[in-house]
């Protein structure tokens, strides 16, 4: 096998063995860029991109326990206004969720899921996990007609907005399944969240929408335990920081590595009283598929063992994918049901199989598309 560029995330790769995949592979070129907490350089960059190319064991207060509608269904939560996000010629563009719906359209999942109304995320929710300085600094540069606002990250007129009600359906999703209303949620979000700091917005995210849904499940819904799970090919840093010090909030992130940002080594387990509540699976390119499925099956069980979350947030990123011109690691379509099937197989034992999933990356349309529809539909096929 060949080796990767420690450098670039390149270098001389062997390709991957065939896999009956639909979609042809892609590559493209990057350039260092260094992450925002960990000062660690970082090996693959966003703005070249076009569209054409602690404790040892958890806090023990007792589990939550609700009762659940046997009638109920998996929340879907889409908004056309998601589309009002305008980035010009990138990759994080609207055709994503045009291409998601377009594939749902073509089978029976939106009847079998609950179509619901929310509204955008409150001034509180946000404050949870971002400062007030950056959220007046986002909301001023995109009432001034926006921009780059990082340098991987465009934003417009429309987008903090966009994003405050990306959030508000996170945390309506989490209150909905909180409450027994719904077995499961997915939402169809843009922008994607994971990698949004604190005080910053960071590749290609503006407002860290799993940190978000996390924290209101903990401080609005009585949630005393909640594991965020992250399998978005890139690490997501932004959530990460966010919990680093917080034994209430597990994260466990697969991604591949040496890889953008640069965080997301095995070693980052948490500090002071969050210590041993993150867990960091970092993949080499070129692993094959089982093994990578075996690892984070492992790792995904290991942590939820130690955590017993009472709420599953996915951050489900399908930038994983072989196609993806972005992330480009090897997955095909069914490896996606397979981690679907990992995570909802975790939260039937630990959580009465409450599973809140939010759109990460994914970067290929039509691989998005066939990707999210065989996420849903394990979703809605879930029996635990």
């Amino acid at each position: 096998m060949g080796g990767v560029d420690k450098v670039s995330g390149r270098g001389n790769r062997a390709p991957l063995p065939p896999r009956e995949c639909d979609f042809p592979a892609a590559g493209l070129s990057t350039r260092p860029h260094r992450s925002h907490r960990f000062g660690t350089q970082a090996f693959f960059a966003y703005d070249h991109i076009k569209k054409e190319e602690g404790p040892t064991s958890p806090p023990t207060p007792e589990t939550l326990t609700l009762a659940i509608d046997p009638m109920s269904a998996t929340l879907l939560c889409r908004d056309p206004f998601f589309q009002q996000h305008e980035t010009g010629n990138h990759v994080e563009s609207p055709d994503r969720i045009i291409a998601v719906n377009a594939a749902i359209a073509d089978t029976d999942l939106a009847d079998r899921c609950d179509d619901v109304e929310w509204t955008e995320a409150s001034e509180e929710s946000l404050l949870r996990v971002h400062t007030p300085e950056y959220l007046a600094r986002l909301e001023a540069f995109t009432r001034d007609g926006g921009g780059r606002i990082e340098q991987d990250t465009v934003v417009s007129p429309h987008s903090y907005l966009v994003a405050r009600r990306a959030a508000g359906a996170a945390c309506d999703a989490v209150s909905r399944v909180c409450a027994g209303k719904a077995k499961n949620a997915f939402c169809l979000l843009r922008p994607p969240g994971h990698h949004a700091l604190a005080d910053g917005a960071m590749g290609f995210c503006l407002l860290n929408h799993a940190a978000i849904a996390a924290a209101h499940a903990r401080d609005a819904e009585g949630v005393s335990r909640v594991l965020i799970v992250d399998w978005d090919v890139h690490h997501g840093n932004g959530t990460q920081d966010i919990f680093y010090r917080d034994p209430n909030v597990a994260f466990f992130s697969a991604h591949r590595w040496p890889f953008y940002p640069g965080s997301g080594r095995t070693e980052e387990t948490g500090s002071g009283p969050g210590l041993g509540t993150t867990r960091n699976l970092p993949l080499p390119f070129g692993i094959a598929a089982d093994d990578y499925l075996e690892k984070f099956r492992q790792s995904l069980e290991t942590i939820a063992a130690k955590q017993r979350p009472e709420l599953i947030v996915l951050s489900a990123g399908f930038d994983a994918h072989h196609a993806d011109p972005v992330g480009s690691f090897g997955l095909c379509e069914d490896d996606f049901s397979t981690l679907s099937r990992c995570v909802l197989d975790v939260a039937g034992v630990h959580c009465q199989g409450r599973v809140v999933s939010l759109l990460e990356g994914g970067y290929n349309p039509q691989a998005l598309g066939a990707c999210v529809k065989i996420h849903l539909e394990s979703l809605v096929s879930d029996q635990t």
